[in-house]
């Protein structure tokens, strides 16, 4: 499931008129950079939810011929990620899924980072297997920082700490049925990642590369940099 339904009030004015998930960097909107990454990982159908503008986005979604796009439709009231999740259950079922944000670019990769996800997806010990990425190889973040990871792997939140090592990138692995269970219609996935670190069983890896968000102009002008110099380097 790719979160494509916010309002996107931090991109303003370029949100005005158009989804947060539709403005370009690098050439290319930013849920299709998701996308195609879910794609190259071998998803043949994708759950993506809708609420601003919500026509253009899925005008937009029609014309991609890979994965197979599926619309939930967030259009009377947004649910938050949590919500956007459990009011998708029709789709995507009860087994593990995927779910991604659709403001994240990454670049300079050793590796393949959903690959890496994949690979470590344990649902004996793990009720959610998130990307967690050192403060230093982030951009367009805050300075807090998300998580703290022990040796293992598993992760617990800041809580009142000022600060913590990792933010998390919103791509992971994760058990629908806890959220599904949350009686609440509204929520955010971060109620379930804390009752998952509470069972010790919220799980981060550590890709390599540079990893930005895209949350307003100023965070896309400076991707828009990067990925500019990074090509610039790739030439021949």
């Amino acid at each position: 499931m790719v979160m494509a339904a916010g309002l996107g009030l931090r991109m303003r004015p370029l949100t005005d008129s158009r989804p947060k998930a539709l403005i370009e960097v690098g050439g290319k909107a930013l849920i299709d950079h998701v996308l195609d990454a879910l794609e190259a990982q071998g998803v043949a159908r994708a759950v993506v939810n809708v609420h601003a503008f919500a026509d253009q986005m899925e005008a937009h979604l029609a014309r991609r011929r890979s994965p197979e796009i599926l619309i939930s439709d967030e259009r009377a009231a947004l649910l938050e990620t949590g919500g956007g999740l459990k009011a998708s259950r029709r789709f995507l079922g009860d087994d593990p899924v995927w779910v991604a944000n659709s403001d994240y670019v990454w670049i300079d990769q050793e590796e393949d980072p959903l690959g890496l996800v994949a690979r470590t997806w344990d649902p004996a010990r793990m009720d959610a297997c998130l990307i967690v990425v050192p403060k230093a190889r982030t951009q367009g973040f805050g300075q807090a920082g998300d998580f703290f990871r022990a040796e293992t792997g598993a992760l617990t939140h800041r809580g009142a700490a000022a600060e913590a090592p990792y933010h998390c990138i919103g791509v992971e692995i994760i058990d629908p049925t806890l959220a599904y269970a949350v009686p609440d219609q509204r929520f955010s996935l971060f109620q379930v990642w804390q009752a998952a670190a509470l069972r010790g069983r919220l799980h981060g890896v550590v890709p390599s590369g540079l990893w930005m968000q895209v949350g307003d102009p100023g965070a896309l002008a400076a991707a828009e940099a990067r990925l500019s110099s990074a090509s610039v380097k790739a030439s021949p």
